[in-house]
């Protein structure tokens, strides 16, 4: 969150190279904050960062990683001086078979980036976040942490991945009950499908029905990666000042939606 006019807020995004992650980097600092984005792929952090302007930067950090972690921290910190908000975003998908056929190092990795990444930057950030003077209201910084449809409803094989964002959820309110009385929010965003290239690819090569899914979210197509972009925005900024342990659902009404596909008017 932004503290009082006499300092440019800072934000840390995870997995800000691509997709979701590139998206809220851009709309932090659209509204004048300064950005670290932290990616494992350091060439294309360093491409984005350059793409928004010297005022930003790019790390290398690997979620998983204690260490890495914590160096990236310390180097977003002794460049700009505080952070103001965190954006967990780092993740990686479901292995792609059965249960039957999903390995347990296949289980680990998901949730080691999605679940135990999400752990690790908060854990190094919290220390910065809690040395920061206050705002009127008595906040110093606001930590945005991503769910997922799969975080709220079942998803036949996504057994790793629903467990981990899941995890997630429990943690965010975990998180926000013992750290608000130091002035730190915490809240998730669970976004639905989402038209990243990624996705578009899995698209092309008919991993995924898009039209389906189309049918089945109420608002009829997939969001734009600057939609949840903005949700994220909301959650680290005043706006949301007493808004802390919530999750909002940016999933086109997925999760809101009971009835059979069939209720829902043709597209």
């Amino acid at each position: 969150m932004a503290n009082a006019s006499s300092h440019t807020p800072t934000a840390l995004v995870t997995g800000a190279a691509d997709g979701i992650g590139w998206a809220t980097a851009e709309r932090f600092a659209t509204a004048d904050w300064r950005v670290a984005l932290l990616d494992l792929r350091e060439d294309a952090a360093e491409a984005r960062a350059s793409a928004l302007g010297t005022d930003h930067i790019a790390v290398a950090c690997d979620v998983t990683d204690a260490e890495s972690v914590r160096a990236a921290v310390t180097r977003v910190v002794a460049r700009f001086g505080r952070i103001d908000a965190l954006v967990n975003n780092a993740g990686i998908s479901e292995q792609n078979a059965p249960t039957l056929e999903q390995t347990p190092e296949g289980f680990d990795r998901v949730l080691a980036v999605n679940l135990k990444g999400t752990f690790l930057m908060t854990q190094a950030v919290l220390a910065t976040m809690r040395s920061q003077p206050c705002d009127a209201r008595g906040q110093r910084g606001a930590i945005v942490n991503l769910g997922s449809i799969a975080s709220l409803a079942g998803i036949p094989g996504r057994n790793a991945y629903s467990a981990a964002k899941a995890g997630v959820l429990g943690m965010t309110r975990a998180l926000a009950s013992e750290w608000a009385r130091d002035g730190i929010r915490v809240n998730a965003v669970a976004p639905g499908y989402v038209r990243t290239a990624l996705v578009a690819d899995l698209v092309r090569r008919g991993a995924i029905d898009a039209h389906a899914i189309a049918a089945r979210t109420p608002l009829g197509r997939m969001a734009e990666p600057v939609e949840i972009a903005e949700a994220i925005f909301f959650l680290s900024s005043p706006a949301s000042s007493y808004v802390t342990g919530a999750v909002l659902s940016a999933d086109g009404g997925w999760t809101a939606f009971g009835a059979p596909t069939g209720a829902l008017a043709d597209i």
